[in-house]
């Protein structure tokens, strides 16, 4: 966890300068006026009716971001999470993405809250401030058993549900999970946490951490492997040398992981992507990078609420 503090605190804090750290551009509660709307970049319900009623062009609020902030995390530990194949598991790169959360979001007044989902149940950490707190739920996370996938786990959109009914106060919601539970249906093209989702960021802000393996996305030829389901424990031998069956899998997974990225953003969350055998923080620099641009905010202010003064604050 040292390791991980270091890595966050002095690359992060080296690439990522300005007066707040953010990885989303924070709606927060304080108006600071509108401007005009930009088709494609800016969400609908933030439209300024009075101001684009008045000037018959259509404008967007701007807002100021909350002094203090509310970040809650929802963890997915299920055994799915329990793979990898390059330089880092789906677990390590969760537990590196949680860390980034909270180092990013420590400051004074800050609270952070967490929601593990594991094979058994929900774990529950309520919000609070402080490194330590942090540090404690990096440890669960770390010291979690693997499972077995001997029983069904929790789904994620029922534990998405629970996150929503618990937490009152407006905050940054950020959920970590391959979300390959509650799959798209072939008909409806949607998975079973797309609702739960849209209800969350109606009323939060949604940050969507996708973790993924270069596996889950494309077959090597090594000739005849075991493949086994982690949730259920169900086993199949493929013969990864039949080249149309690695290209059948490869358009599955593509199409898979096209249909996420779809509800997703009919969820209104902004994504995330992280893989296990790419530098995470290079991926999550050009990411709010990339927030930033949208928002256009100059390069000295990030908004989002993330406060100096913490671990990841900028000097």
């Amino acid at each position: 966890m040292r390791r991980l503090e270091l890595t966050i605190t002095r690359r992060l804090d080296g690439l990522l300068q300005g007066q707040y750290l953010g990885l989303l551009p924070g709606a927060g509660s304080e108006l600071a006026g509108s401007r005009e709307y930009r088709p494609g970049e800016d969400e609908v319900r933030r439209m300024d009716w009075a101001v684009t009623a008045r000037t018959s062009v259509p404008h967007v609020r701007q807002v100021d971001a909350d002094r203090e902030l509310s970040t809650w995390l929802l963890v997915d530990g299920t055994p799915s999470m329990d793979f990898g194949t390059a330089d880092l598991e789906k677990r390590e790169l969760a537990v590196a993405a949680v860390a980034a959360v909270g180092f990013l979001t420590a400051g004074i007044g800050n609270r952070l809250g967490a929601h593990v989902v594991t094979q058994e149940a929900v774990r529950r950490f309520p919000a609070r401030g402080g490194r330590n707190h942090l540090l404690a739920v990096l440890r669960t996370l770390l010291a979690a058993p693997r499972l077995d996938g001997a029983g069904p786990a929790p789904a994620l959109a029922d534990a998405i549900d629970g996150l929503h009914r618990a937490t009152a106060r407006r905050g940054l919601m950020v959920v970590v999970s391959d979300f390959l539970d509650g799959l798209p249906d072939d008909e409806t093209g949607e998975p079973a946490w797309e609702v739960p989702l849209r209800r969350l960021g109606a009323r939060h802000q949604v940050l969507a951490v996708e973790i993924t393996d270069p596996r889950e996305l494309e077959l090597p030829d090594v000739g005849l492997i075991t493949l086994v389901d982690p949730e259920s424990g169900q086993r199949r031998e493929v013969s990864t040398g039949d080249r149309r069956l690695r290209a059948r899998y490869a358009a599955a997974a593509a199409r898979q992981r096209q249909q996420v990225r779809a509800a997703l953003r009919r969820g209104g969350a902004t994504h995330l992507a992280l893989r296990t055998d790419r530098d995470w923080v290079a991926d999550l620099v050009r990411h709010v990078q990339a927030q930033r641009r949208l928002a256009g905010t100059p390069r000295g202010r990030t908004p989002g609420g993330f406060h100096p003064g913490g671990p990841g604050g900028a000097a």
